[in-house]
């Protein structure tokens, strides 16, 4: 019998959860230049180990493979320079914390702040530029809120920016105006799609947006990355970038500071035109190896409930206003096919139960022209789905990118803006999590980071309780998944849903070595128990890039 050579690295005992039905478990792998080249017992190991083999002991601990977290806005990310409004609740919190970031930056030039939550304004108003300017005076102020799909700005601030009566859409958002004055009220729609946008980004650093500057874009990408490897996220998916941004990893590549894999969608507005397409196809063929590959486009067909932007099939509770989409639904169907004519893959944004049926519609369309393909088109958020549409998932080969911890009960539930604007005769459509899995559907999970935390234990805890974070009573359970089918859609969910598969996803023989070692067992703790698990090692590729 012949031996085999030995590894550079073997891993031992540990208890593995390879996510791959031929070998579901085992207690040791040997690595060889960067992939898992044998899985089997520990009283095996000894075969595939030499003298300069590097052997880490798990400590009997639980192994998963790397997470893949198919929806991370890393480029976005945190900034640690704004106000931080996460978990304010009131007017007077956020005036709170406005003041004391002021006494501790005095003669700063914009207040600029993230995080703010439609629910503090009283009565479900969205918020005006007056009850900015009683808190920040002559000095601009420019505040995100928490989806990152509003902005709120102060007098001073639409000055400078332009927000000016008649001065229509603008390139970074759609200004809301007051229906009896016609004047512009501070608060401006649809930052995601168009503030986010190369041109909408380029306006806000022409206009001398601190938050808009390189410097600050970099600073933001280096923190989500190291955050990243932190929580084991070992393939990002990041869903919205320009071919300007592609840069910024680019950059972070080379000074070593990009130690997860990343996928990298790159954003479809209205008016990309087919120079833009064949410059899209030209960076996918650019960045195309097993660290960052570019090439899926992100759409959006519809906003969000919570300032009640998002397309549903009956209205909102309240009102006969049921929100709109981006585009018609035949303009929509004559766009994706086009697309997928060209053998692009499609990240469509859609949240309402009317927008997913539209994007759904779509597919259908392009299929039916075109001939069916893998093309793995994918529904993003998939937050109010009406039932008759779960199994047409399946049927149609689109995948699910959800994200759990958006449907827990402190951000959308009873009394939150998200189930009130929906009505709780629509609440059973929510984040139907099971009914897709049941259905056939692949589920793709994630974050949605810097909406929603990136650590995965948290999605991990959401998805198979529906509980708030620090415990209480579930919401809608019956869409709850089990922790097998969570870890999947964290691993091999994500790697399919961006035709990973073959590489990374779970532990097999051939495939890449990114995996982490976690400090409790959450295939067999108490739910309550995940969260706070930590990775107390990650690799990627066979390298140790975190220790806990």
């Amino acid at each position: 019998m012949t031996l085999p050579s030995p590894a550079h690295l073997v891993l031992r005992n540990a208890r593995i959860h390879t996510v791959d039905p031929g070998l579901p478990s085992a207690e040791a792998l040997a690595v060889r230049d960067g992939r898992i080249v044998w899985l089997g017992s520990d009283a095996d190991a000894a075969a595939w180990t030499g003298p300069a083999t590097e052997v880490v002991d798990a400590g009997g601990r639980r192994v998963l493979p790397g997470f893949v977290d198919a929806h991370n806005h890393v480029r976005l990310g945190s900034d640690e320079e704004c106000v931080q409004l996460a978990g304010a609740r009131s007017l007077s919190e956020v005036a709170a914390r406005i003041a004391a970031w002021r006494a501790q930056h005095p003669g700063a030039g914009w207040i600029e702040a993230e995080g703010f939550d439609y629910s503090v304004l009283p009565g479900g108003r969205m918020p005006r530029a007056r009850d900015l300017d009683e808190l920040t005076g002559d000095t601009p102020a420019f505040v995100l809120s928490y989806d990152v799909h509003t902005m709120w700005l102060n007098s001073a601030a639409m000055a400078r920016l332009g927000v000016t009566r008649g001065c229509g859409e603008l390139p970074f958002g759609m200004p809301e105006t007051d229906p009896v004055t016609g004047e512009p009220t501070g608060f401006v729609r649809d930052f995601a799609v168009r503030g986010l946008s190369r041109e909408g980004h380029r306006a806000l650093r022409e206009l001398g947006v601190p938050w808009a500057s390189p410097a600050r874009q970099y600073g933001r990408l280096l923190r989500s990355l190291d955050d990243a490897v932190r929580f084991g996220i070992t393939t990002i998916v990041e869903p919205q970038n320009s071919l300007d941004d592609l840069e910024l990893f680019v950059r972070a590549r080379k000074e070593g500071r990009l130690r997860s894999r990343l996928v990298a969608a790159l954003f479809h507005p209205r008016g990309t035109t087919e120079a833009d397409l064949d410059e899209f196809a030209e960076a996918a063929r650019r960045f195309d190896d097993e660290w960052m590959r570019a090439g899926p486009l992100k759409l959006y067909i519809d906003d969000v409930v919570e300032p009640r932007t998002a397309a549903l099939l009956e209205p909102y509770t309240g009102c006969r206003h049921r929100g709109d989409t981006f585009y018609s639904p035949e303009e929509f169907a004559e766009l994706l096919t086009r697309l997928d004519a060209r053998g692009f893959q499609c990240f469509v944004h859609a949240t309402g139960d009317r927008g997913i049926r539209t994007v759904l519609d779509a597919v259908a369309r392009a299929r039916a022209e075109n001939g069916p393909r893998d093309a793995r088109h994918q529904v993003v958020h998939v937050e109010c789905c009406d039932p008759a549409d779960v199994p047409r998932f399946a049927d149609l080969g689109v995948v699910a990118c959800m994200q759990p911890r958006h449907c827990a009960p402190e951000i959308a539930g009873p009394g939150q803006d998200w189930a009130r604007n929906v009505g709780p005769q629509r609440w059973h459509k929510a984040w139907p999590l099971r009914s897709l899995h049941r259905a056939g559907a692949t589920l793709a999970f994630s974050s949605d980071w810097n909406v929603a935390e990136m650590d995965p234990m948290v999605g991990l805890y959401t998805a198979v309780t529906r509980r708030p974070l620090g415990g209480g009573e579930a919401w809608m359970p019956q869409e709850t998944v089990d922790i097998e089918t969570a870890v999947h859609g964290y691993t091999m969910g994500s790697a399919y849903a961006n035709f990973l598969e073959h590489e990374r996803g779970s532990l097999s023989v051939g495939k890449v070595a990114d995996l982490v070692v976690l400090s409790r067992d959450v295939l067999g703790v108490e739910p309550e128990e995940i969260p706070g698990t930590v990775c107390e090692l990650v690799m990627v590729g066979g390298e140790v890039v975190h220790r806990g």
